[in-house]
């Protein structure tokens, strides 16, 4: 009995010397330090509005092709008996060039039958005139004067001198026809440029309308390049121009990667389609390059044509604009910035064009003035944020942030953690993801 009471009073002791150690050790800890919640404004991206110099630029593509192209074709008939060195395909041909040459045997003969037709019909247009000069000498011999009566057509042999003079220039119209076909059996060149594709040969039979060769001029290149109206917008290009020297066209820089090189062309705007192309609703603009293969090429690389190029069009310059994001933009013409006290403040902008750069403004806008260029998720007009640069740095001193009160209020806060302070002078020009 004695031994089971020693048992239950030591199984007792060993309970509470547990809980009392537990007790003691939850009294040693140390009391945890209240933290005060700090509310803080949101954060956005913003832009220094910065005023400067802009010009416009169109942008397009287009295939080289020369102004003037055309298939030259014979006019007589005949064997050809001389090929020019430069008749070949790519060949290099001078105006009045001899291309090629048809027999003219026949021709020749032609000419020579033709002489001796306006020869007889010469003289039997010259012995009507005596015969008729001869017919008014008889008729006022046997006094057709004196009776004051006028001699009819047929005693003045008339309508046989008016024949006669017929044959004789039909005789003569025949000459000239005849030489005419001889002069064709030389074929030349009507312009100076090149041969895109040969189709005759030596020792081979044409007939009249037979093509023999694909050619076209070296003075003018042409681009055509299609234009949407924003495009036409930016170069002010009306529908329908035509450059003159009063109102020449917009300069074009044609480019294009040639054998892994990079070329470049100086181009001027001459004339826009008269009408949209009802496929793609655009309107093409087209750029011509002079002596593309001589004076214009770069550096002695010739605009060759059929090349595919690019073209970056000079379009309207604007003394004062600012380029921003395309982010920037929250509706039709406006954005919203962060004043002085740190409000988000919606302003009405002028927009000009939406580019490869951004949008540009030309007015609305203050030198200096923080534009948003992140999203605003729940954020309006009236609410302050924290505006930062595109490293997420504070563009300037934010204002003191509101404290929720906790169960220590009468704790010191001298401890209050400095903002850091930037300069808008250190704001780079777009936010994170913006266009320049």
């Amino acid at each position: 009995m004695i031994r089971k009471f020693f048992v239950l009073f030591g199984t007792l002791a060993i309970i509470v010397f547990f809980a009392a150690v537990i007790v003691l050790m939850g009294k040693m800890r140390p009391e945890q330090e209240q933290k005060q919640a700090v509310v803080t404004n949101p954060a956005v991206f913003v832009t220094a509005a910065e005023y400067q110099d802009i010009r416009l630029s169109a942008y397009a593509q287009g295939e080289v092709k020369p102004r003037t192209e055309i298939n030259l074709t014979t006019q007589v008939g005949g064997k050809v008996v001389k090929v020019s060195d430069n008749f070949i395909d790519g060949g290099i041909i001078t105006k009045g060039d001899t291309l090629i040459k048809i027999e003219d045997a026949d021709y020749r003969v032609a000419v020579a039958q033709a002489r001796a037709q306006v020869a007889q019909a010469e003289q039997g247009f010259r012995l009507e005139q005596a015969e008729a000069e001869l017919a008014r000498r008889d008729w006022e011999e046997l006094g057709g004067l004196q009776s004051g009566e006028t001699p009819s057509s047929l005693t003045l042999r008339e309508p046989q001198l008016a024949q006669a003079k017929a044959n004789f220039d039909a005789a003569k119209a025949n000459l000239r026809n005849a030489q005419l076909n001889l002069s064709r059996t030389t074929i030349k060149a009507p312009f100076t440029g090149r041969v895109r594709s040969r189709m005759a040969d030596l020792g081979q039979f044409v007939s009249p309308g037979f093509g023999i060769a694909r050619i076209f001029a070296t003075d003018v290149a042409e681009i055509r390049l299609p234009m949407s109206d924003n495009d036409l917008s930016k170069l002010g290009l009306p529908i329908a121009f035509v450059s003159t020297k009063t109102t020449p066209g917009p300069n074009v820089i044609i480019s294009a990667s040639v054998a892994g090189a990079n070329h470049t062309w100086a181009g001027q705007i001459v004339r826009t389609d008269a009408a949209y192309d009802p496929g793609t609703r655009q309107i093409s603009a087209i750029a011509a390059v002079k002596d593309p293969y001589g004076a214009g090429s770069d550096d002695g690389f010739p605009l060759a044509v059929g090349l595919f190029v690019s073209a970056e069009i000079e379009g309207a310059q604007f003394a004062k604009a600012v380029v921003l994001p395309r982010i920037a933009l929250s509706g039709q013409g406006t954005v919203f910035i962060v004043n002085d006290d740190l409000v988000v403040v919606e302003k009405q902008i002028t927009v000009v064009a939406i580019t490869e750069r951004g949008v540009i403004v030309t007015a609305g806008l203050e030198e200096g003035d923080l534009v948003i260029t992140s999203r605003l998720s729940g954020i309006g007009p009236g609410e302050e944020v924290t505006p930062l640069d595109a490293k997420g740095k504070k563009i300037f001193k934010t204002k003191p942030a509101k404290k929720a009160l906790s169960a220590n209020d009468n704790e010191d806060n001298d401890n209050e953690e400095e903002e850091t302070e930037t300069t808008i002078a250190d704001t780079p020009s777009t936010a994170p993801g913006g266009q320049q």
